[in-house]
């Protein structure tokens, strides 16, 4: 097998800093036609879940994290990240393009042959802003747990964050980890749940109910928040809340969100949106997705 070459490390992209909340829902508007487009262009990768994370990332990297794209590999009193639902990688790409860790150009090349952004997120070429592989669904979860471990025993001041899916939440290992997490007071790691109660097989309460969610949370031993997931103000102010309580134990935000959210005919359930969970948009699709997200001040790659 191929290995990629080690991404350069002058290719860096432009810092942005968005102060309102009108560039932000701009952004995340924005972010969405990236996704539409590179999935277009590559026919190929996952709609739904992407579009429907695209308001928490842009929260995350343009209002809550603490980072220094530039600094990725140098800056070690930043916030931590783990997408552990990797296949929604093409949200996390653009907003890491969009933030700085790499150029824009890239976003053009998803799932392409010696790309540095395959369709899950990989590590072994450097990429700036991810740390590990991801998107064997579980695995994620056990990560953040390590590193907010070590986060507190280095005496970082960051704290740690995991995205999961809820379908994903089906998996023993999230549970073998949240355990471990309370056991270990780890009050500097916030998971963060995309609740939409879809998975690529139907309806998560369908396929493996997890109900009731956020009992079973509270029952291992985490502090449970609740968000609209597509509201970027009400996530922003719930994780602001979290850090300013000073938490003893872990928390989880479990962040209501509609799969193929910006765009009506990917939104829905399973039986009325022909599956966008896994099924990239058509030529067509994304000509009409993208009228209807309009263009940004932001611009297309």
């Amino acid at each position: 097998m191929a290995t990629l070459k080690r991404y350069p490390a002058e290719k860096k992209g432009e810092l942005l800093e968005l102060a309102s909340i009108e560039d932000l829902r701009a952004m995340a508007r924005q972010v969405r036609r990236d996704i539409v487009r590179m999935l277009s262009m590559a026919n190929s990768g996952h709609t739904g879940g992407s579009l429907g994370m695209a308001d928490i990332f842009t929260a995350l990297y343009f209002r809550i994290l603490r980072h220094r794209p530039h600094e990725f590999w140098q800056h070690h009193d930043q916030d931590l990240l783990f997408l552990s639902n990797g296949h929604i990688a093409p949200v996390w790409y653009s907003v890491l393009a969009r933030s700085g860790y790499f150029s824009i150009d890239e976003l053009g090349s998803l799932r392409q042959i010696d790309s540095y952004l395959q369709g899950h997120p990989t590590c072994e070429a450097g990429l700036p802003g991810i740390r590990i592989a991801s998107g064997s669904l579980g695995q994620g979860l056990s990560v953040a747990v390590g590193a907010a471990l070590g986060q507190r025993m280095n005496k970082r001041e960051g704290h740690v964050f995991c995205l999961m899916g809820d379908g994903e939440c089906q998996e023993g290992q999230i549970w073998e980890a949240a355990m471990s997490a309370a056991h270990y007071g780890l009050g500097n790691l916030i998971g963060i749940v995309d609740y939409n109660n879809q998975q690529i097989d139907g309806e998560v309460q369908n396929v493996m109910g997890i109900e009731p969610f956020a009992d079973k949370w509270r029952a291992f031993g985490w502090d449970v928040h609740h968000c609209d997931g597509n509201d970027i103000e009400d996530f922003a102010s719930t994780v602001e809340k979290i850090r300013a309580s000073g938490a003893a134990r872990p928390s989880v935000i479990l962040a209501v969100t509609v799969m193929g959210k910006g765009v009506p005919f990917f939104e829905g359930t399973m039986e009325d949106n022909t599956n966008w969970h896994g099924k990239p948009p058509s030529k067509d699709d994304a000509l009409r997705a993208l009228e209807i997200l309009g263009e940004t001040r932001f611009g297309d790659f």
